[in-house]
């Protein structure tokens, strides 16, 4: 798996929830197709009437979320941004989907305008096996960040995490990352607060 992999699998899907901010800082969310992935890049496009439109031109952030028939999730965050050339961009979207031709008939497709989104984060998700998995990548220039928790040196070897960790990811005081749920169950019950939140 890999952070091409993860945007291919969102294709696949295709039909995805989108997330972004309004101008009274409250999320807003919505299906949207991916319309092409390559190159660790993802595109997609919408018409310039829409409060999606507008809310992705003012930030740029967006949170991009499917999930397949394998119950495999990805879950992206990134930086959406307006490609130049946008009939060429359009004209190629058409070509690839080209379901699209029976919503914007003929020149009414220029009304949308294309993005790609060059940088971002990702976390695979796959909840279909008997222990979960999960991997985070990133892509373009966005820096990783840390999630889930950690043993600290303030352990007591106890071994209560362990027996209630519900996915059996911790032994010898470790928590192996790829298949915690990042629920928490641990820290709470840890008797002497040792388990902290992996970045912090």
């Amino acid at each position: 798996m890999d952070a091409q992999r993860c945007l291919e699998i969102l294709r696949e899907v295709k039909d995805v929830a989108f997330a972004t901010v309004d101008e009274n800082g409250l999320p807003q969310i919505r299906m949207i197709d991916v319309m092409i992935v390559e190159k660790e890049k993802m595109y997609f496009c919408t018409a310039r009437g829409k409060n999606f439109y507008c809310q992705v031109v003012k930030s740029g952030q967006v949170a991009v979320t499917g999930m397949n028939q394998e119950f495999q999730m990805v879950r992206l965050n990134g930086t959406a941004k307006k490609l130049e050339e946008q009939r060429k961009w359009i004209d190629r979207i058409f070509k690839e989907n080209p379901s699209m031709n029976a919503v914007y008939p003929e020149e009414s497709r220029y009304v949308l305008e294309a993005f790609c989104i060059e940088d971002g984060s990702v976390e695979f998700f796959d909840l279909g096996k008997g222990q979960i998995v999960r991997e985070s990548f990133t892509f373009g220039n966005a820096a990783a960040k840390k999630s889930g928790f950690h043993i600290s040196d303030g352990c007591i070897h106890c071994g209560k995490c362990e027996r209630i960790c519900p996915q059996k990811c911790i032994a010898d005081d470790k928590i192996n990352q790829n298949h915690c749920l990042h629920c928490g169950l641990c820290v709470e019950e840890c008797p002497v607060g040792a388990i902290k939140k992996r970045g912090e």
